[in-house]
């Protein structure tokens, strides 16, 4: 997406090409700065995709790094984001500025350190400014709590911006930041990107590593990168990844860089196409505006095809999974604290209390017959092309959508179906702007490649992403 109009021009310029006028000299990095900070006073306030701002810090790091660029260009060039104005999602803690995990439980907190992404962030030069909205604990892909309130669209303020990553993918939209961080349980990384039309890299488990977490090898929850294209996504996304010991699931680094993302010849890929894994209804507007990116993967000399892997059982898996997750890092506060919880956390953790070992061990069972199936599946294909999210951006004043094409839904996570059951395949995925329908609303086509394939992962989505540039599909 690019920024609406009235932005300022530093605002409307993807990351890559920002980071070269600043390596360049040509910009400084207090100069882009004040034009975000500028853009974020006349957007934020209706938007709220910025839910803490911390201006005096942001200012004493943006003097830095240009005092940097000026006393040792060596260091300078060594830092890839260098002066680039960023803010942390607020489920991450970041040293000094307040990290409520959208709850009021945690309203004042104030955390004495950074998690290793902060570090990594930060020690690449970039300039935390503050801190992007979230939904309570990272509940649900609809991004409002009791602390800050809801994060709008800004496509249709009127509209759900998703979630959890939302005040992200927001403050990307609409030109606040030229990248962001964010995280992905079920779709929270790839969800907002989808509803917001930018882009969001759910990457293989490991390749970033999480410090700190209450359960190391857990995989289902992964931290990374968001950006207004793929090859901003790409340039965050080479700083954050790589190996550390205290995240036993932790990747080593390929030897081949995750930036810059080169082209990829697509002659012979076999590409799956499937609307809805044959488990999901998918709202027919979505559907329309994905298959008008199948002629674009055939016209770069890929074979496409319709059909699915066998994802049968990941509901149960996910659900399982996930309230066991909720049950370990929040039931020491509950219930002691459970008036100043939402209805849906409450319920996940009920859940997760009231699992048994069996419980547990059968979905870890089911999950190994899956993935057994998805490694049989991508002998086949190449690559699985799918609707990022099975709705259009709905109403803002909605917590999430009841029934879709006339289905009920039977929980607040079941519309997220289309990446909670590629979350549990371990894949990297990401979502890739796609197009708009009738709505005037952005679609997002959701990419995913075999486990440990994150570069080739980011390649077809960057040629996607060009080739689909010079078409005249909206």
């Amino acid at each position: 997406m690019t920024p609406e109009p009235g932005a300022p021009d530093l605002c409307t310029r993807t990351a890559v090409d920002l980071a070269g006028l600043l390596a360049r000299g040509e910009v400084s990095a207090v100069e882009v700065l004040e034009a975000h900070l500028d853009w974020i006073d006349q957007r934020n306030p209706e938007l709220n995709a910025i839910c803490t701002l911390d201006r005096d810090h942001a200012f004493e790091q943006a003097r830095a790094a240009d005092a940097l660029r000026r006393t040792d260009p060596e260091a300078a060039a060594a830092k890839p984001l260098l002066g680039l104005p960023t803010a942390i999602k607020d489920l991450v803690p970041t040293k000094g500025i307040r990290t409520t995990f959208g709850s009021p439980i945690f309203a004042d907190n104030v955390p004495d350190f950074d998690a290793l992404i902060v570090e990594r962030i930060r020690g690449a030069g970039a300039v935390v400014i503050g801190k992007t909205n979230t939904p309570e604990f990272g509940a649900g892909s609809q991004t409002f709590n009791p602390v800050f309130g809801k994060t709008r669209n800004p496509w249709d303020p009127n509209r759900t911006c998703g979630g959890s990553s939302g005040g992200a993918a927001t403050a990307l939209a609409s030109g606040m930041l030229p990248i962001a961080d964010g995280s992905d349980l079920g779709g929270s990384l790839r969800n907002p990107a989808s509803f917001c039309g930018v882009v969001g890299f759910r990457p293989t488990p490991g390749r970033v590593p999480r410090v700190p977490t209450e359960q190391g090898w857990d995989d289902l929850s992964v931290l990374g990168p968001m950006g207004r294209n793929v090859a901003d996504a790409a340039l965050l996304f080479s700083v954050i990844a790589g190996p550390d010991p205290r995240d036993p699931i932790s990747l080593a680094r390929p030897p081949e860089p995750f930036d810059p993302v080169e082209p990829l010849d697509l002659h012979g890929l076999r590409l799956a196409w499937t609307p809805d894994l044959g488990l999901y209804p998918v709202e027919r507007e979505v559907v329309q505006v994905c298959e008008r990116a199948l002629p674009v993967f055939r016209d770069l000399g890929a074979d496409v095809e319709e059909t699915a892997p066998d994802l049968s059982g990941a509901d149960a898996i996910f659900r399982t999974l996930r309230a066991n997750l909720f049950a370990d890092k929040l039931g020491a506060l509950f219930p002691e604290r459970r008036s100043q919880m939402k209805d849906t956390v409450i319920e996940e953790i009920e859940r997760g209390l009231a699992l048994t070992g069996p419980d547990i061990a059968t979905a870890q069972a089911e999950r190994t017959r899956l993935h057994c199936r998805v490694i049989e599946f991508f002998k086949r294909y190449d690559v699985l092309l799918l609707p990022t999210v099975q709705v259009l951006p709905f109403n803002v004043d909605e917590p999430y959508p009841t029934e879709i094409e006339g289905q009920p839904m039977t929980s607040y996570t079941d519309w997220m179906a289309s990446c909670y059951s590629i979350t549990v395949t371990g894949c990297p995925a990401i979502s890739v702007p796609c197009g708009v329908g009738p709505s005037s609303l952005p679609v997002g086509l959701q990419i995913v490649t075999p486990r440990g394939t994150d570069r080739r992962t980011l390649a077809i989505a960057s040629t996607f992403e060009a080739a689909r540039a010079t078409d005249t599909v909206p």
